[in-house]
């Protein structure tokens, strides 16, 4: 039976990979941190994926090496990491192709000595232990790897590959149909699903009994070709006269050689031996006839003609070693097949070719140069040299090959006379013995279009001013063509016209500029109008107070001033004008005022919140951190936290006296909100602590077991304190502070800030990287700000908007956004934070998109999309408008490298001739883009000075040149600096959500688990994986548990951290350096030896896999449940696919419906029922009442009926809200923080749209989602009750051919708290989220 007994199921599996093509994602294979991920290449993929090239003829082996290397260098060039993987069994794929045995082995050969690319070739097969454990090593992204084989049983081979790394996790992105740019590399990506995994799991066994019967039948293979023309020989006997033949030859030629004449050589004489002995076996399986060996009958040819195709050869060899690649592109196209009756021998010499690469003996011990490899024959080349001595030589056409090629020649064919030995094998010279012709007669034998003059090559002539200048010098280096040329003359225009009207109505050509929508006519004065646009103002401010809370400010234009050096120390007030003085006092008196309101409002809540404290500490700390929210004064959060640090110290002894003897638990939240008060305390407001708060903190420290941090701060307290060494574990939470702190209270611990303020910024206290943003503004410069997500660059672009504003009611500051939505945030956001009082038709903020435009060209901030200002900067007639721009802010930046519209963010930072901002949290290489763009500012630079000189030098002549007046009254820098802040202000947590046991789980992913030794060996550490300081303690645990005797583990331990020594406040910082430690200790374990170690920890920090069969949409309310009862909500969550993100969200609104339904009163919707009934009768009764009191005059007695008719209908009316009522525990909404006013007016505005009535149903359980195909109003929705609480359930879609609009995500994670959850999907359908 064999292979046939598994027919049917290689079909199966054949039709499961053909099902999972079409929905395959046509999309780029990189990202912007390419580095950091690692791929593999299957070999043989590669080696099909250009063998079916269809500009590659068959035997131009330099060609096909030329297309595999230039695939390789694309990748590498654009970073990527990989490994390329031959494995031994798809070998046998090829033996009914000899020529590709040999070229397949010569590939490897190349890749492993003439290149740094990692090649793999140690496993039998993908089905075997070894390639399974580098899987799970390695963890590769995915795999490239071909959909089609040259034959059906290759095919069968690629398929096992495919559904074997799908069972691994693996995804598989096909070799077909690729295509690559400057960028990117675009590919069919197939995701490794829980479908293709439970197939093979379900299969395994079957599966590896076809793989076998397979390789079987492939073995099979090997006989039928290898045996016809080997004859009684056996595959190891070949491998035996191979060895021989290298051998010989080593002893020949002692001092090495090319790869080149060895291989020459060596197969010649290899071929010519395995030849003469099947002619012989031949002969004697020959019976009843008379045989010569020069004569053998059917299609086998005398030795003698095999000797003079050989000698071909040999020549054909030696023109490669000495013509150059200019004069093998000329050579001629032969046409002509090879004769049926050297097939045997061809294929014979391949095989051998095959013997000799295949053997290590020929590059051990041996000086061999490898590097032509790549280039070892050319088929064309040997066809032209037979054709020669068949046709054109006995014609008279005499070839003069010159001495070297001749001595050349000589030296390889006396070498094949030697290595053959059983017989002779004659002369050199004449190269041609017998008459018989190896080519197959022709009539065209020589292809037209090899015979044709070859075009000229080269660029077309052109003169442009801009270009010369953009250029360079580069233009020398390049070919031109004539102007006389046929291609030049072929394309000049006979019609020469530049219209700017329109040919039928002569109207003036419009831009998109004027086909665009305008929302509002500026024009119109129709009150209706009127009134929609102050809805629409109103409307644009609260939306942005939703986004950021920000009071507005009103800009007052101002006089430029001189500027000041804010990073020098202020001088003393002796030179301070009078008006000074006063400013400084009427500030200095309301901040005592102010001081004083708040100590009064604090008066008043201390009692309450001490008594809340007393009786719930968790709630009553809430509301202190509330207060000190909206607490401004320094000595007012200074009572506050003192209060809170002794509410906390007495919650902390009732909690250890309550424990009972074999409790040993404690309850940590209460020391961890102990040590915050003592963190906020000693840095935020040491120049308030007295004596007695210095003794209360350090009794604090005591009482949690930090007895020699308790005595560094108040030794006599520690001595003088009454606990009793007894009662001191009582107490104790029983591990190190800088341990407790690190594992504990990690997004506690507080960063490096300055104490010194800004006079440029009141809100808050700059950083030192932030200042350096105002400083570029301030000095007109441009700058390349890379910073993480809600690290607060944004500001800078806030300060730089101030300032242009500020400036004159002329100025422009363009933001450029990536998205629509994105514009329509900052817009919201620009019009909540500023007013301005401004002429008349002028407006402080306008947007411009391709669907419409409002105020673009008389606003001093325009909000726009880069392909919309590109448009603006390229409209000649906007020119005037082009001269306005002060600044330039480009936001998420990255999108310069993007699949989509990348060179529209190039051609605007190109063409821009002001400064700009460029902000971006996710730039690997942010160095290199900032010397581009200085580059480009270096060029406008000179350009700016040679234009001023001829500006200077025609109104010196009386010429009025005005034209560039504007541009040059603001006098710019041309530097571009670079602003790289790398600490996150939140610590990110990964965790895998599974199925366990029918519930959902949470698994600690440490960032650790996602390398592998080798990455790191080779790599490093990726910049961007950063550890938070509970994973830093888990790194240093299991180092240690993996490793007893490490040597550092003393000077690593927490405790004796040299940056954590003898330290009350761990900060940030003081985590991150101990961080990097421990990763160079790490990666110096792998580099000295040490890769077991590092091996097991990365293993153990990796957790166990679980895969669920379960249903993604019926386990997703499951999921969310679990977040609300683990108290993560609000919660985030992004899926991938548009559809997935409304079945997820219309899925936990049933839940909570059903949930609601089940625990519902029985008679709960009677009394509805007869609630509404009644309320109708009265309803009824008082609107007849009203119709008879407009009729006859009111007596007392029925205007007292009306007003029972009134109360009655109100209290039924209150009763019948409560009935239908969602109670709290069926909703995820947080009434408490939006008003039913507000409520109502966000619900009304959607009421009419689409998707209106079920978002707003979605928002009364707490539940929303969000993605592109909303309108704006119904995305509005979302995000303002997510922004105020309201909706504690968000699901977004992830863009996947985009890029992912961080500036609205950093919004987002600016009003989350430590608590709240950030969930992706992982991309499987039938997977759970991660």
């Amino acid at each position: 039976m064999g292979l046939e007994k598994y027919r049917m199921f290689l079909e199966e599996i054949s039709e499961l990979i053909l099902s999972e093509m079409p929905k395959a994602d046509y999309s780029s294979i990189f990202n912007d941190f390419v580095e950091s991920e690692f791929f593999l290449i299957d070999g043989d993929s590669l080696l099909v994926m250009f063998i079916c090239e269809e500009s590659l003829k068959q035997g131009q082996e330099l060609h096909f090496f030329y297309l595999v290397e230039r695939y390789l260098v694309d990748i590498i060039s654009k970073g990527g990491q990989f490994a390329i993987v031959f494995f031994k069994d798809a070998e046998y794929a090829y033996f009914n192709f000899p020529e590709l045995l040999s070229l397949r082995t010569a590939l490897i050969l190349h890749l492993q000595h003439n290149n740094t690319i990692d090649v793999r070739t140690q496993f039998s097969g993908c089905l075997s232990q070894e390639w399974k454990n580098f899987l799970e090593e390695s963890y590769p992204y995915f795999l490239i790897v071909a959909d089609e084989g040259l034959n059906d049983l290759q095919t069968h081979l690629f398929n096992f590959l495919i559904i074997q790394s799908w069972s691994m996790k693996v995804n598989a992105v096909l070799s077909s149909g690729q295509a690559s740019d400057v960028l990117r590399l675009y590919a069919y990506f197939m995701l490794s699903r829980h479908r293709q995994q439970t197939f093979f799991k379900q299969n395994e066994k079957k599966i590896e009994n076809a793989y076998k019967a397979l390789i079987k039948q492939l073995e099979g293979c090997r006989a039928l070709a290898f045996e016809p023309i080997f004859g009684n020989l056996r595959w190891n006997n070949m491998i035996e006269e191979a060895s021989e033949i290298i051998y010989l030859l080593k002893q020949l030629w002692p001092e090495g050689s090319d790869i080149r004449r060895v291989l020459c050589v060596t197969s010649c004489s290899l071929t010519l031996r395995m030849y003469h002995d099947f002619l012989e076996n031949r002969k004697k399986t020959t019976s009843a006839q008379e045989t010569n060996i020069q004569q053998v009958k059917g299609d086998c040819l005398s030795l003698q003609w095999m000797e003079d195709l050989c000698k071909l050869h040999c020549l054909s060899v030696v023109f490669l070693l000495h013509l150059p690649l200019s004069q093998r592109a000329c050579t001629r196209v032969i046409t002509s097949d090879w004769i049926e009756d050297i097939q045997t021998f061809l294929k014979m010499r391949k095989w051998c070719e095959y013997f000799i690469l295949n053997n290590r003996n020929i590059f051990e011990f041996w000086n061999l140069n490898l590097i032509h490899l790549c280039d070892l024959s050319d088929e064309l080349l040997l066809k032209n040299i037979a054709f020669y001595y068949e046709n054109e030589n006995v014609q008279g056409l005499h070839l003069n090959l010159g001495n070297d090629i001749m001595k050349d020649y000589e030296y390889l064919w006396n070498a094949v006379s030697k290595l053959v030995r059983k017989f002779d094998v004659g002369k050199p010279f004449p190269l041609r013995t017998t008459q018989l012709n190896f080519l197959k007669k022709d009539p065209v034998p020589i292809k037209d279009t090899s015979k044709e003059k070859m075009p000229n090559l080269g660029f077309i002539p052109m003169s442009s001013e801009m270009v010369d200048k953009f250029v360079g010098d580069i233009l020398k280096d390049l070919p031109f063509l004539k102007r006389d040329d046929p291609i030049v003359t072929s394309l000049v225009k006979h019609k020469a016209f530049d219209e700017l009207v329109h040919w039928h109505s002569h109207r003036p050509l419009s831009d998109d500029y004027d086909r665009a929508k305008s929302a509002f006519n500026g024009n119109s004065r129709d009150p209706y109008y009127l009134k929609s646009l102050q809805k629409y103002q109103v409307f644009q401010r609260f939306y942005g107070n939703s986004l950021e809370s920000v009071s507005s400010k009103l800009i007052v234009t101002q006089d430029v001033k001189p500027k000041k050096n804010f990073s020098k120390p202020k001088t003393k007030k002796a030179n301070e004008t009078k008006a000074e003085i006063i400013t400084r006092e009427n500030k200095k008196r309301l901040l005592a005022k102010e001081e004083q309101k708040e100590e009064n409002k604090w008066s008043v809540l201390s009692h309450s919140i001490e008594e809340e404290m007393k009786d719930n500490l968790n709630s009553g700390i809430q509301n202190l951190e509330d207060f000190l929210k909206s607490c401004k004064s320094n000595l007012v959060k200074y009572q506050v936290e003192i209060v809170g640090l002794t509410a906390c110290l007495k919650a902390w002894k009732e909690h250890c006296r309550s424990q009972g003897k074999g409790e040993t638990a404690k309850d940590l939240s209460i020391a961890v909100q102990m040590m915050k008060r003592i963190h906020s305390l000693m840095e935020k407001h040491p120049e308030f602590l007295q004596e007695a708060d210095w003794q209360l903190i350090a009794r604090c420290l005591k009482y949690l077991g930090f007895d020699e941090l308790a005595s560094s701060l108040n030794p006599t307290e520690v001595a003088e304190d009454g606990i009793k060494e007894k009662k001191k574990n009582k107490y104790s939470i029983g591990i190190g502070p800088v341990r407790f702190q690190l594992q504990y209270m990690g997004h506690y611990l507080l960063r490096d800030e300055r104490k010194d303020p800004d006079p440029r910024v009141h809100d808050f206290i700059p950083d030192t990287w932030q200042r350096e943003l105002l400083d570029v503004v301030d000095n007109n410069e441009s700058a390349v700000i890379v910073a993480p997500t809600s690290s607060g660059k944004t500001y800078a672009s806030y300060y730089c908007m101030e300032k242009v504003l500020k400036e004159s009611d002329e100025g422009v500051v363009v933001y450029v956004a990536p998205t629509k939505a994105l514009v329509n945030q900052v817009a919201a956001t620009v019009q909540n934070r500023y007013m301005k009082n401004l002429p008349n038709g002028e407006t402080l903020c306008g947007i411009f998109t391709r669907e419409y435009r409002h105020d673009a060209l008389n606003c001093q901030v325009l909000v726009t999309v880069p392909a919309c200002l590109e448009i603006l900067l390229l409209a000649p007639h906007r020119q005037r408008w082009v001269k306005r721009i002060r600044y330039v802010i480009f936001d998420e930046v990255h999108c310069l490298g993007g699949e989509i519209g990348a060179e529209v963010w190039e051609h605007l930072l190109v063409m821009i001739r002001c400064p700009f901002l460029a902000l971006s949290a996710t730039i690997s290489n942010p160095e290199h883009l900032t010397e581009w763009l200085q580059s480009i500012k270096w060029y406008w630079k000179q350009a700016d000075n040679i234009i001023e000189k001829n500006t200077a030098s025609k109104r010196n002549a009386g010429y009025r040149a005005n034209f560039y007046k504007d541009h040059f009254q603001m006098k710019q820098s041309y530097k571009v600096r670079l602003v790289l802040y790398g600490e996150r202000y939140n610590d990110l947590e990964k965790h895998i959500c599974s199925v366990k046991h029918n519930d959902i789980c949470f698994d600690h992913f440490h960032p650790c688990a996602a390398l592998t030794t080798e990455h790191i060996e080779r790599y490093g550490f990726p910049s961007d994986l950063m550890l938070s300081p509970r994973e830093t303690i888990q790194l240093y645990d299991t180092m240690f548990e993996f490793w007893k005797s490490w040597p550092r583990a003393q000077e690593l331990c927490p405790e004796n951290f040299i940056h954590f020594k003898n330290k009350i406040v761990i900060k940030k910082m003081d985590a991150r350096k101990y961080e990097e430690s421990l990763k160079a200790e790490l990666t110096n374990w792998i580099k000295n030896g040490n890769v077991e170690e590092a091996k097991q920890v990365l293993r153990n920090l990796s957790p166990k896999p679980v895969s669920s069969s379960e249903n993604m949409i019926q386990m997703f309310p499951l999921l969310v449940e679990k977040l609300r009862k683990m108290e993560k909500l609000p919660a985030l969550i992004f899926l991938f696919k548009l559809g997935a993100v409304e079945k997820c969200a219309r899925s936990v609104c049933t839940f909570l419906e059903e949930k609601q339904e089940r625990e519902r009163p029985p008679n709960a919707d009677k009394e509805a029922y007869d609630m509404a009934n009644k309320l109708r009768k009265i309803k009824k009764s008082i609107e007849k009442q009203k119709i008879l009191d407009e009729k006859s005059q009111k007596k007392p007695r029925k205007m007292d009926k009306s007003l029972i008719h009134e109360a009655e209908h109100n209290s039924l009316l209150k009763i019948l809200e409560k009935n239908l009522e969602i109670p709290p525990e069926f909703t995820y909404a947080d009434r408490k923080t939006v008003d039913s006013e507000l409520l109502q007016m966000v619900f009304d505005r959607v009421k009419f749209l689409r998707k209106g009535a079920e978002l707003k149903a979605l928002a009364e359980r707490g539940i929303g989602y969000h993605h592109r195909c909303l309108f704006a109003k119904e995305k509005q929705l979302v995000e303002i009750l997510f922004r105020k609480g309201f909706i504690r359930l968000k699901e977004e879609q992830e863009c996947i051919a985009s890029s992912w609009p961080t500036a609205y995500l950093g919004r987002v994670l600016r009003c989350v708290t430590p608590k709240c959850s950030l969930i992706t999907d992982s991309g499987q359908e039938e997977d759970f989220l991660k």
